[in-house]
């Protein structure tokens, strides 16, 4: 099954965020067939898993949590802390975090550990930027980030896990549109593996970045891509509803969005 999933970054207060779900839940309709996700800001993440009635197949994550159970972390909340607030999946290693925020890659791999530890799916998040993709690095900086973002999980924890490919020269207002071409070589990395004689389930392997309602069919078309993790391109409920329509489209194509034994990293 095709995911279809957004993150409202730093957007939406409480009324925005429930006349979204309101919008989403006339056109109830529209979610079925797909695996569609929502990551409201943490501020609304238990209003909209209220609004949502259960028989809306929408998933609620969060978008960030920190990977202790507790303590001084001032400003911080823990995965426990959103689990209660409704969530099921979390948001780890966006750039803009490792960016802004001086994310490393053990402070995402200890994320995905308590996440897991916690109940939740992990969405972990990896791509390279321009100046790597240049010089041609980009599978190597991508398989870098998957190894080191997985290595505190047990084995067989792994299969938890939903990947999304997210080149950071692609992500916000300034981000280059990719070519379908230009991402095949990634998105087939990810589907086949990494590490050569590790077989790791996954759930999923989505991509993400400067995608829109023109170029959504046509990235799902490229082989290994279970899904989508759309930024701004999602915000209007009436755009979320018809990326999702086309993921459900591209879910009826003979296997697409099937991970019958899991990829092999």
């Amino acid at each position: 099954m095709i995911w279809i999933g957004t993150s409202w970054k730093m957007t939406k207060t409480l009324a925005e965020a429930r006349a979204f779900v309101d919008g989403l839940v006339a056109r109830r309709n529209a979610v079925d067939g797909v695996r569609a996700f929502v990551l409201p800001p943490h501020t609304a993440i238990a209003a909209v898993r209220e609004r949502l009635p259960a028989d809306v197949g929408v998933i609620v994550g969060a978008q960030n949590a920190h990977w202790a159970a507790g303590g001084a972390y001032t400003g911080e909340v823990s995965m426990r802390m959103v689990a209660d607030a409704g969530a099921t999946m979390v948001e780890i290693g966006h750039s803009e975090r490792r960016d802004h925020f001086g994310e490393t890659d053990d402070d995402v791999a200890r994320k995905v550990s308590a996440a897991v530890a916690a109940g939740l799916t992990p969405l972990l998040c990896v791509g390279e930027p321009e100046e790597v993709r240049a010089v041609g690095g980009e599978l190597e900086w991508v398989a870098g980030q998957v190894r080191l973002g997985l290595s505190r999980l047990a084995p067989r924890d792994r299969h938890r896990v939903v990947v999304a490919y997210e080149p950071v020269w692609a992500i916000g207002d300034a981000g280059r549109e990719p070519r379908p071409g230009e991402i095949a070589p990634v998105m087939a990395l990810l589907s086949a593996g990494c590490v050569p004689g590790e077989r790791i389930e996954v759930a999923a392997v989505l991509y993400g970045g400067s995608v829109n309602l023109r170029n959504a069919e046509s990235l799902l078309d490229v082989p290994g891509t279970d899904g989508l993790f759309v930024g701004r391109a999602a915000w209007r409920v009436e755009d979320f509803v018809e990326l999702i329509r086309i993921g459900s489209g591209a879910g009826q194509s003979e296997g697409k969005g099937r991970r019958d034994v899991g990829a092999a990293w």
